[in-house]
């Protein structure tokens, strides 16, 4: 059962992020199996039965959701071999990453963050997403609408085209859902505290659920492009 993570695992991951080498982090791996990994796993068995409710083709084996500490340094300039925080994503078994639809959870030393997303940009599944909001606008502002994301202080993110052109038949508020490029729903600031409570779980799976039709309907999508 999720108790919630504890100063000892904000505390790995700072030490971590100032002995950012090979050498330390074998030397500190049993402690970052019990302070930082158990309980990352915990927190996801707590969250698969949600997961699955919302598709039951989920992964949720805790080695496949959860991200791996070590970097892929090879196209970045920062070179540190190890992450100072880890995230979970929970998406179809089998499927790859990238531009795949999933929800999330993320913590670290000065980050808590959960929601929906696409991973990556996705133009052909986003231009589906437009495509269907001309033909039928009120109902996908419905949709939106009806989650309630505002008082769930639930927000759209992600990256925008600044320049494209929006039909006039797109509502005001539906525009930046039109200009996506790589967006998610997330919790836009949640209460860094609920991280070292068991309450944290019992609040992502209230979200999750929240955004279940916004899943759905990306879901749809991509499996109409990959049939």
């Amino acid at each position: 059962m999720f108790t919630g993570f504890t100063d000892e695992t904000v505390q790995f991951f700072l030490d971590l992020r100032f002995h950012n080498y090979t050498d330390y982090f074998h030397e500190q791996h049993d402690r970052y199996v019990e302070q930082v990994q158990q309980p990352f796993y915990r927190l996801i068995e707590e969250l698969a039965p949600t997961a699955k409710q919302i598709d039951p083709l989920m992964e949720v084996r805790p080695h496949k959701c959860l991200s791996r500490i070590h970097r892929d340094t090879r196209f970045s300039r920062d070179k540190s071999p190890y992450r100072d925080h880890l995230w979970f994503i929970f998406r179809r078994e089998g499927e790859p990453r990238e531009k795949s639809v999933f929800l999330y959870g993320e913590f670290g030393p000065d980050r808590l963050g959960w929601g929906f997303g696409i991973w990556g940009e996705n133009r052909e599944l986003m231009d589906i997403f437009r495509k269907r909001m001309e033909a039928n606008p009120r109902g996908m502002t419905a949709l939106i609408d009806d989650m309630d994301l505002y008082q769930h202080g639930l927000g759209l993110g992600g990256s925008f085209f600044k320049r494209m052109a929006i039909p006039l038949q797109i509502p005001e508020r539906m525009k930046r859902w039109y200009a996506g490029r790589e967006i998610y729903v997330g919790k836009a600031e949640p209460d860094y505290s609920l991280a070292f409570s068991p309450r944290l779980a019992e609040e992502i799976k209230s979200d999750f659920l929240t955004l279940a039709p916004l899943y759905q309907v990306f879901r749809g999508i991509y499996d109409d492009l990959n049939r």
